[in-house]
């Protein structure tokens, strides 16, 4: 059993909207019941902080309204409402049912939800630290793990 697996949800549900509710997002079903939170200059730059998530399957989300999504590498999209453009999710393109990696501020319920981990924490900015006790990954230790990811170095 995974540390992760202590923060799975097998059901719940979940609404959600961008900010001006143009873009509705319902889980309904499992779900990662904890935030994770990234660094990474692109998270940085896509956030204007940092980068903070939690993951459903693809069958637990349903999106309804019109959504522009950008291809942020070669293996990922990050999506946003057109209108107001607020930041949906972010989700890997190489495989099909791949898990949506959602925007905890886009539910109110979220808000209750705890950090569990953070990766590229070498990289936060002085304005962005986390504390608490979650599991943490610098830059080196999470790219060893995820080979696929070509660095960040900008």
């Amino acid at each position: 059993m995974s540390w992760v697996d202590a923060y799975r949800r097998d059901a719940g549900r979940l609404d959600g909207h961008c900010l001006c509710g143009a873009v509705t997002v319902r889980v309904d079903g499992p779900h990662l019941a904890g935030v994770g939170a990234c660094h990474c200059d692109m998270c940085q730059r896509w956030s204007g902080a940092l980068y903070a998530t939690f993951s459903a399957p693809a069958a637990s989300v349903t999106i309804d309204g019109v959504v522009t999504r950008f291809a942020s590498s070669d293996f990922a999209e990050r999506a946003f409402c057109p209108t107001c453009g607020s930041h949906l999710w972010y989700r890997p393109t190489n495989k099909a049912d791949a898990d949506y990696d959602l925007m905890p501020g886009l539910f109110g319920a979220a808000r209750h939800l705890p950090m569990i981990s953070e990766i590229y924490h070498d990289k936060a900015p002085a304005y962005a630290a986390l504390a608490g006790d979650h599991r943490r990954a610098t830059q080196a230790e999470y790219e060893a793990r995820n080979t696929h990811v070509k660095g960040d170095d900008t």
